[in-house]
This record gives structure tokens, C-alpha cells and sequence, in this order.
């Protein structure tokens, strides 16, 4: 059943690779769930789990600074509302099209299933490239793409979130334009400023979580971060904070990057030290490399797409925190990882190991954490932020962190669990999916066909 679903799903769609390896991982891994359940061939629940319900797709026209029309595409994939209302982040990336959306608002849904919290899963976005634009023209994109965007959103449909290209700037203007759109003040987007109803702890939730999680798979081995080296890419949100939470418990980070290459400190990246990182690409919006000239001991390296492999995971370590893009670990990187003692990988990221390098870290034996249940932390905290608007309360910053931490930990335990039952202990991958599927198609098949 399971490969003939595989199949058909991989004909349909022949161009849309990064879905086909996010479908491909998850059916392989809950073919026990199929093997237990042969009526689930009839009732077509992989097709139907696979098949976004509603994929909405608009043009985006807006000014820039010089009087010129540009023109994006803008995009909104519900992918399945069988938990609740549709729940996901949005992402502006010149990189974004149908086939990336489609994955992420498929693992999206798994995800959310996790955290046990009444959220579907979604993902939206667009092709539009905030790098360079200045706040002008970024506000008068936003305003575009909330134009048509807000006819298809609510707070009781689908309540998008801030992702790769849309933060705290983007969401108070995407905001504004749907409050004026639609003449009423809604928890239609997470991730809002807190004067005005967002959240403590939604900045920095995805890369604590990250960290909390690992920090219970090291707790598995009788190990804690204290003295731990390691390795982070990515210099946005997700790995500022989970720098900061490594560092918190006792760890050193040793690298972060961007798109243009990666930092080695060998004398570790303090809180001091993070704060000038924080300030450089959140305010002045640099470069990773500025961090060399300030701090002298610091070797950077450019990225080169030619060695085959990424030389920020060739660096002796013991805990590995993918924490920027998709498949950003190759096979040879997953090799250079075990070489240099690495012991732990927990992604920040969505899907940054490649199916091959997935691969070895289950053959060897890794504590190996994929981004569906590591990263879940931001969206459990969109949904506390979510139950803060409804109830007409804030939180304060000490009672969602302790409600995090408290997710991410059931998230691990239900992980080990479900692998236990399903007779891959010690499996994260295959608990985390096969968690997700049964959640997810339960609540599908008490809902009928629809």
C-alpha cells in the first residue's frame, strides 16, 4: 500500500522534490502503522494526508522606491485542518515556490500534531526577497500580499506565523493591513509585538525548545550541556536562541553562519559575544563575516559549493544544531560529523539532513532529532499565544517558558514512546512520525470524508 501511495503521489507532482523527500521519509517510516491497519488502503488516508485541502495561489504587485511596479507571486497551502485551525509560518525567500511550501506545511502538520495543542497545518509565503529592500518598500510588499491574503485568514480558519523572511517588521505590517482590511482587531497572526498582543518567549521558543529537546536526549545518556562543544549554523532567530539556551546550560557554540560562509571561535561565542550577533543581523542586518573584525581570534571562512561538502561540519565537536535551511547536511557532511565525535544532532531547521545522511546517523547509532519534533517549540508557543488572545491574558515571560519546556519534554517522551511500541527504540524519526500520522488520521477519520 505504502509504495503504491509513494508512487502515485511522486507522479502527480514530478518537479516538487523537496515534498516527494518529506512524503518519502514519513511512509517509509510508518509502514508498521500501515501494516496494522490494512483497512487504511480503503479509507485512502495516505492520499489523503498527502493532498492539501485548499492551495491558493495570487499575484502580489507593489511599488519599490524608484516608481517601478514589481510583481511577486504569493502563495497559502492549508494543507489539513483535521486538529484544528490551520497553523503555520510564512515564508519570504526568492527561493519559495509550490513544491517548498508543500513540504513544509505537510511537515508542519505532523508537527503541530506533536505538540498536542488544536492546530492543523498550513504554510504560505512568497518569492519576494526582503535582503536589500528598504522598510518602505518591505511595508508596501506586506501590504500587497495582505490584500489578498486576509480573505482567506482568520483566527478560527488559518492564523499564519513569522518565518525565513518574515519577522517582528513584516508581522506588524501584515497586521496592520489586515486590521484595516477587514475592520476588526483578531488573533489572525502569532508572533506580534507585545503591546500589542503577542507573547514573551515567541522569539526565542523555536531555539530554547531545539535545546530543551536535546537536552532530554542527552539526559537519555546520563549527559547535561555542561562542557559540551558545539556547532550551530545559521545566524537568525532559530540559532541565535539556541546558542543562547546552549550557553545557558553549560555549553560552548563554536560557529554560526550565513549564506555567504561561517565563523569559527575556537574561544567559544559568549553572551557578550552573542549580543553583538544579535545586534548585527537583527538591527544592522550584516553579514556573519563583520563578526571577525571585532572579535580577532575569529577565523571565517566563505562558502564553497565546489569542496562537496560544508566546512562548518568539519569541526571537532560534540553536538551538532542545523539551524538554517533545508538539507544544508550532505552525506559527506554527515561523515565529517561522525569523524570529529560528534555524538548529538537536533535540528533547528526544517528537513536540513539529507535522506542520505538521515541515513547514517540512524546506522551509527546518533542521538538524532529531525525538525518536526526539535523545532516544534515555536509553534507550541504560537498556540500559547493563541490561548492568551482568546483568554484576554499575558503570561508572563517565566510561565510560557516553564509551559515550553514542559511541551518539549512531553514531545520527547512521546517520541520514545511510539518507537518503543512500534519496535524501533530509540527511533526519533520514526516516533515522531508515526505520533504524528495516528494523531492526525484519527481525528481525519472520525471527521468522515471530507
Amino acid at each position: 500500500m505504502a509504495d503504491t501511495s509513494l508512487k502515485q503521489i511522486l507522479a502527480r507532482d514530478p518537479d516538487e522534490k523537496e515534498f516527494h523527500q518529506a512524503v518519502r521519509e514519513v511512509i517509509e517510516t510508518i509502514k508498521p502503522v500501515l501494516e496494522r491497519h490494512p483497512e487504511y488502503r480503503q479509507l485512502g488516508v495516505v492520499e489523503r494526508i498527502t493532498e492539501p485541502e485548499r492551495v491558493i495561489l495570487f499575484r502580489v504587485p507593489w511599488m519599490d522606491d524608484e516608481g517601478y511596479v514589481r510583481v511577486n507571486r504569493g502563495y497559502q497551502i492549508e494543507m489539513n485542518s483535521a486538529l484544528g485551525p490551520f497553523k503555520g509560518a510564512l515564508r519570504f525567500h526568492p527561493s519559495v515556490n509550490l513544491g517548498i511550501l508543500k513540504f513544509l506545511a505537510f511537515e508542519q502538520t505532523f508537527k503541530n500534531a506533536l505538540t498536542t495543542l488544536p492546530m492543523g497545518g498550513a504554510q504560505g509565503g512568497s518569492d519576494f526577497e526582503p535582503k536589500g529592500k528598504s522598510d518602505d518598500e518591505i511595508m508596501r510588499f506586506c501590504q500587497s500580499f495582505m490584500s489578498e491574503l486576509s480573505h482567506h485568514i482568520g483566527q478560527d480558519t488559518d492564523i499564519p506565523d513569522g518565518g525565513l523572511g518574515v519577522g517582528a517588521r513584516e508581522i506588524g505590517y501584515l497586521f496592520g493591513m489586515y486590521k484595516k482590511q477587514r475592520n476588526e482587531f483578531s488573533a489572525v497572526l502569532t508572533g506580534k509585538g507585545l503591546q500589542w498582543g503577542g507573547s514573551y518567549i515567541r522569539p526565542e521558543a523555536t531555539g530554547y525548545g531545539v535545546v530543551y529537546f536535546a537536552a532530554e536526549m542527552l539526559a537519555t545518556r546520563n549527559e547535561t550541556f555542561e562542557g559540551k562543544t558545539c556547532l550551530v549554523s545559521g545566524s537568525g532567530n532559530v540559532a541565535q536562541h539556541t546558542a543562547e539556551k546552549i550557553i545557558e546550560l553549560g555549553g560552548k557554540v563554536i560557529t554560526l553562519s550565513d549564506s555567504s560562509g561561517y565563523i569559527y571561535d575556537p574561544e567559544g561565542i559568549d553572551k557578550k559575544k552573542l549580543e553583538f550577533v544579535k545586534r548585527l543581523k537583527n538591527i544592522k542586518r550584516g553579514r556573519i563575516e563583520e563578526y571577525v573584525d571585532k572579535y580577532s581570534e575569529t577565523v571565517y571562512t566563505e562558502a564553497d559549493r565546489s569542496l562537496g561538502y560544508n566546512a562548518l561540519w568539519n569541526q571537532r565537536a560534540d553536538c551538532a544544531f542545523p539551524c538554517a535551511v533545508e538539507n544544508e547536511i550532505s552525506e559527506n557532511d554527515a561523515y565529517n560529523l561522525l569523524n570529529n565525535g560528534i555524538k548529538l544532532v537536533c535540528e533547528g531547521a526544517d528537513m536540513p539532513s539529507s535522506p542520505e545522511a538521515v541515513k547514517i546517523f540512524s546506522d551509527k547509532k546518533l542521538l538524532y532529532a529531525p525538525g518536526k519534533a526539535a523545532n516544534a517549540g515555536g509553534v507550541a508557543v504560537s498556540g500559547l499565544e493563541m490561548a492568551q488572545n482568546r483568554m484576554l491574558l499575558n503570561w508572563s515571560a517565566e510561565e510560557v517558558d516553564r509551559r515550553l519546556k514542559t511541551i518539549m519534554q512531553n514531545i520527547h517522551q512521546n517520541c520514545l514512546d511510539v518507537a518503543a511500541r512500534y519496535d524501533v527504540p530509540g527511533n526519533y524519526l520514526a516516533g515522531a512520525n508515526i505520533a504524528g500520522f495516528v494523531r492526525v488520521v484519527n481525528a481525519m477519520l472520525d471527521q468522515g470524508l471530507v
